[in-house]
């Protein structure tokens, strides 16, 4: 069974690099094996189905906002056919994200909340909620993601979790300097997430401070 240095788990079959961060496995390999042929048949047969129906839903949206102009009533200066098309690709890149196996949990939340947040802040400003999606929405929604990140990555033992974590800490930090710079007066909400990212970080520091420094200079190659 091979190992990864990195990540800390084990690799059957005949690979040499980590499914997961891609360094070099070390140890003995074994006999390669695939997934049955039946589950692969299911699952191509589901994504294409639901491939099919997303570009049904996209042509369809498009179609009877440009061709035939037809408004939405409380929305009549919005392309909304836009938005809808939009978010159906966000959820068709989350939905390929679930046929690819491995990464572990944090990145499933990682993967799931961002791009959401960012189609979020897109529809916001439309549709005319951008202040309250910036103030509140966004910044809870990334700190609930650090919190949870947190825990994954203390607990788990296989899996990425302390990258996911090293990178959320990172996107809750510069948000929040944007807006000190820009506006002066930064909501309460970016002002606590800046701090929770902050104290997680010092919590990975003193729980895992071995697994931060490799993950650095993997990452920096140092």
């Amino acid at each position: 069974m091979k190992i990864c240095p990195y990540c800390k788990i084990e690799v059957g079959g005949d690979l040499s690099k980590c499914p997961l961060c891609q360094s070099k496995l070390t140890g003995e390999g074994g006999e390669a094996y695939f997934p049955k042929p039946m589950e692969l048949k299911i699952k191509s047969l589901f994504y294409k189905i639901q491939l099919f129906i997303v570009w049904i839903v996209i042509i369809a949206a498009l179609g009877l906002d440009f061709l035939f102009d037809l408004r939405i009533a409380p929305l009549p200066n919005v392309r909304y056919s836009l938005l809808i098309a939009m978010w159906l690709i966000v959820l068709e890149f989350l939905v390929t994200r679930k046929f690819k196996a491995g990464g572990g949990s944090a990145r499933i939340v990682t993967l799931a909340v961002f791009p959401i947040l960012i189609m979020l802040s897109i529809t916001a400003y439309f549709l005319g909620f951008w202040r309250v999606t910036m103030d509140w929405i966004v910044p809870i929604a990334i700190t609930a993601t650090m919190i949870a990140n947190y825990v994954l990555a203390m607990i788990e033992k296989q899996g990425n979790a302390m990258t996911y974590l090293l990178t959320n800490l990172l996107v809750g930090a510069l948000p929040y300097i944007v807006l000190h710079f820009r506006h002066k007066d930064t909501p309460i909400t970016w002002i606590i997430c800046i701090l929770v990212s902050v104290i997680l970080f010092i919590g990975a520091v003193i729980f895992k401070g071995r697994e931060v420094s490799e993950e650095f200079r993997r990452r920096l190659n140092v």
